[in-house]
């Protein structure tokens, strides 16, 4: 109990007693000052109770529990679910299953819909004369059957002025160097991207072919990479890759015939919010993104994130401190019209003034090297709180800032973060072949750096409540 208020608690009941034979008028005060004296103390013996119990079920869950958890979380998410990209079956599988974890533990729990598109495709081929092209459909574009003379542009001076009218155009070298963003992305969108966007728009072009190469740092370790992935720009295209490319480019002038079995299909899926209260207004917002690339396990991108997430939601799950904690489940990190995102912004556009902290975990865990916690504008209290904790995890560093996660929508409103992933995937954000890829499965996970990255967490937490 709190020492200086239970003495003075007590001195105003020794006040009462020392009165003889109190007037009738009085006995109902005096009874009912008995009674808040009882709610006080029957409240401070809860709060301390509780926060014995949210120790001990720490201290209880040893690290031979959180690795089986770990392991069974992961496997959820990545084996028993093939495919969590937004829209799909398995996607509202994940959300599903990670609301049901966090009911178990007592969370509060906030589900929101989105109205979402799924995509699938049975492929695509390209020929001209009697020589085939192996070509992909981009993700989430419109299928098409189609010929016509094959043009090629190699920067935007060309693209600005080519005749693309009923022509089938080849993207490659300089323009194709990186992802076009999604013509309605806010949160990154070059002026460059947005000329390119309008002219094609404009040029009554049939169907666009792109030769890509690598660009880990903007469209992961896919090789080729998809120029386009956007379900708002409405021009057939597919992408091949850059080798492939300068092969078709011999074919410019000629007629090539091209078909993508592409489909957009309407669908659904959820944000996912679970919420333990506290007395304070401010309040911790944890996040990572549930969604992940089509034809991905989404191991390290970013079902480990997941999974950090629900260790703390058993570990938080008696949680009675003073912040309020949120745990929330993004949909759409790695979909083009981040979904989630934006309806995260919409619903909180004038609350991120209560945010005393964003800690978001993307890409943690992976199988080399130290888990990496990026500081951004953190009050020296919560500073100095984190890097002590670092300090004392030999496998935990302060890492490099970086800004592709959703930390950044929190930066963005001035909110503190923290942004968790593994150091190796920060210094090697340019070369890397990982992400967005088959590799990113559980065979680079390091579980034990998934566990560490959680109750370093947790210990934040702790010692903001003190």
């Amino acid at each position: 109990m709190n020492l200086p208020l239970k003495s003075k608690v007590n001195s105003r009941i020794a006040e009462y007693n020392s009165k003889q034979a109190p007037p009738k008028k009085s006995i109902l005060s005096f009874l009912y000052l008995r009674r808040k004296v009882l709610i006080l103390n029957l409240k401070f013996i809860r709060l301390q109770a509780t926060k014995k119990t949210v120790k001990l079920n720490i201290i209880n869950m040893d690290k031979k529990n959180l690795l089986s958890l770990t392991k069974k979380h992961l496997k959820t998410l990545c084996l028993d679910i093939s495919d969590r990209s937004v829209g799909s079956r398995g996607n509202r599988h994940a959300t599903e299953y990670f609301k049901n974890e966090l009911m178990n533990n007592n969370w509060n729990i906030e589900e929101t819909l989105l109205n979402v598109m799924d995509w699938k495709t049975d492929g695509a081929t390209l020929q001209c004369g009697q020589t085939h092209y192996e070509v992909l459909s981009s993700p989430y574009s419109l299928g098409c059957s189609t010929q016509g003379q094959l043009v090629s542009v190699s920067n935007i001076f060309e693209l600005e002025n080519a005749d693309l009218s009923d022509k089938i155009v080849l993207l490659h070298k300089e323009i194709a160097r990186e992802q076009i963003m999604p013509k309605n992305f806010v949160f990154y969108n070059p002026e460059e991207h947005q000329r390119v966007i309008s002219i094609l728009e404009n040029s009554d072009v049939k169907a666009i072919i792109c030769a890509t190469g690598h660009n880990p740092a903007l469209a992961g370790g896919a090789y080729p990479f998809p120029m386009f992935e956007d379900g708002d720009f409405n021009i057939p295209s597919v992408f091949m890759k850059d080798t492939e490319g300068e092969k078709l480019y011999n074919d410019r002038g000629k007629v090539v015939l091209l078909e993508s079995k592409a489909e957009r299909i309407p669908e659904t899926a959820y944000n996912v919010t679970g919420r333990k209260s506290g007395i304070a207004k401010r309040r911790i917002v944890i996040t990572a993104h549930i969604d992940a690339k089509k034809g991905t396990p989404g191991a390290i991108d970013n079902a480990t994130g997941v999974t950090v997430m629900l260790l703390l939601s058993e570990m938080l799950k008696d949680y009675y401190g003073k912040y309020p904690v949120e745990l929330v489940a993004f949909n759409g990190e790695d979909y083009y019209a981040a979904s989630g995102q934006m309806k995260y912004i919409e619903q909180n556009e004038s609350n991120f003034s209560n945010i005393m902290l964003n800690i978001n975990i993307d890409g943690a865990g992976y199988k080399i090297g130290e888990s990496s916690f990026s500081l951004f504008e953190l009050p020296d209290d919560i500073k100095s709180i984190v890097q002590k904790i670092i300090k004392n995890n030999p496998a935990i560093k302060e890492g490099l800032p970086w800004y592709q996660g959703d930390h950044s929508i929190f930066l963005h409103y001035g909110c503190p973060s923290i942004a968790v992933s593994s150091g190796w995937f920060i210094e090697n954000m340019d070369t890397q072949d990982i992400t967005h890829t088959p590799k990113d499965n559980l065979e680079i996970v390091n579980y034990k750096r998934i566990y560490e990255i959680a109750s370093a967490i947790y210990e934040i937490i702790d010692n903001l409540n003190k």
